[in-house]
């Protein structure tokens, strides 16, 4: 029995993980290539991730003991490798971490202007998730893995909601929207969607280094966020018109999520509720997966379990950094942000790759062609993130934006 709960609970680990705030930016970034094109990009993505994912875990199983990416790479990369994964791990994470520290901010000062009636200052934001959730990250996988359980209902079953809610709003011309030219600006963030990855480690410990069960728990753990993220697209693209005031496109200016336009645009208060809760859950499920990882890496990169404070000392370095960028100069955050698909490229699928061809297990001429393919998808898709960040997949969307306006 214990077992099989491990297995579902660390199916969801891998599932919350992938399912956070990312999800709700998608169909907007997304919008503008329509809704074909980007379930085509989901799931290419998906296999994608999926495959990189395989190769990570390979490398996992090789190294013997309880081990973290930082010790995978030292192993089989030597200095350089351990150089490359602390610094793309480190930016990746924390930037993530802080996103949703302060994402989740907003929703608990609601909640409490909601249930008080005290309007609290906004520095007061970021503390109740790392009050009440931190403490499972401290506590260790398992406590993280009961209450992901929970949360992971509560997701569902918002999820559940707003399906339940919007279909008969699905106006389907809105479906039939194709721009391929716009697709290009939705890759990085589709990939970065997928990071599952970065639990691999610590689920290898979780599930005993039972391959079969680990193959089987990435597979079904990684599906899941590819149909809640087809079907979200599907309901969003199908309901949110993407001209207009509060459309897909005002989103996308004004920096809104699909979720959030819903709200607006059928002027239902049980649906804005629905969208406010399944946001919450989404970030919370996300935050615990992430920063239990940074955890981990940090105890297993630093050697902490030789302190007597190791654990105490790990949280304080997952959560201060984060927590104080938030606090004082949110702008660097935004700013790693903005590169996340770069560090997801060369954290979770170049680096699983050249870490793989180290393997004697990988040496046939197929599964070194695998790698290669892997590695130049891989560069193709930090191509797009640069060319993003240097405008010119954002003009691409400006001048979109301005001629159906």
């Amino acid at each position: 029995m214990l077992r099989t709960n491990r297995f579902v609970g660390g199916i969801l680990l891998v599932s919350g993980t992938s399912i956070g705030a990312g999800m709700l930016a998608l169909p907007v970034i997304s919008s503008f290539a329509g809704f074909l094109p980007s379930f085509a990009l989901l799931a290419i993505c998906w296999l994608f991730l999926f495959t990189t994912s395989l190769l990570l875990l390979d490398v996992n199983l090789a190294c013997p003991g309880e081990v973290n990416l930082i010790s995978m790479a030292g192993r089989t990369l030597g200095v350089g490798g351990k150089a490359l994964c602390w610094v793309t791990y480190l930016l990746l994470l924390y930037s993530l971490t802080a996103a949703y520290i302060a994402g989740s901010s907003p929703l608990f000062l609601q909640a409490l202007e909601w249930a008080t009636g005290w309007a609290a200052p906004t520095w007061l934001g970021p503390f109740p998730l790392l009050i009440l959730f931190g403490l499972f990250v401290y506590l260790g996988t398992q406590a993280v893995d009961w209450v992901n359980r929970l949360l992971m209902i509560g997701l569902i079953l918002s999820y559940a909601l707003l399906v339940a809610f919007l279909p008969p709003h699905i106006q389907f011309p809105l479906l039939q929207h194709t721009d391929l030219n716009a697709i290009w600006v939705a890759v990085p963030v589709v990939i970065t969607s997928y990071g599952f990855h970065i639990i691999i480690p610590t689920l290898t410990t979780y599930l005993n280094h039972d391959a079969k069960k680990l193959r089987l728990t990435l597979l079904i753990g990684s599906l899941i966020p590819f149909l809640v993220y087809a079907l979200w697209e599907f309901l969003i693209l199908g309901v949110v018109p993407l001209e207009g005031e509060h459309g897909l496109v005002d989103a996308w200016l004004n920096g809104k999520t699909g979720a959030a336009s819903l709200s607006y645009i059928l002027q239902n208060h049980w649906i804005g509720a629905a969208a406010s809760i399944f946001s919450f859950f989404a970030i919370i499920t996300s935050f615990l997966g992430v920063s239990l990882s940074l955890s981990d890496f940090l105890t297993d990169g630093l050697h902490m379990k030789r302190f007597s404070l190791g654990r105490e000392l790990a949280c304080l370095l997952t959560f201060g950094p984060p927590l104080l960028f938030v606090l004082t100069y949110q702008r660097g955050f935004i700013v790693a942000l903005q590169f996340a698909g770069i560090f997801v490229a060369i954290l979770l699928c170049i680096l699983p790759a050249i870490m793989a061809w180290k393997l004697p297990s990988y040496r046939s001429l197929l599964k070194r062609s695998l790698l290669s393919v892997v590695i130049l998808l891989s560069l193709f898709v930090i191509g797009l993130d640069i060319l993003e960040e240097a405008g010119f997949l954002k003009n691409l969307i400006s001048n979109y934006v301005q001629i159906k306006s």
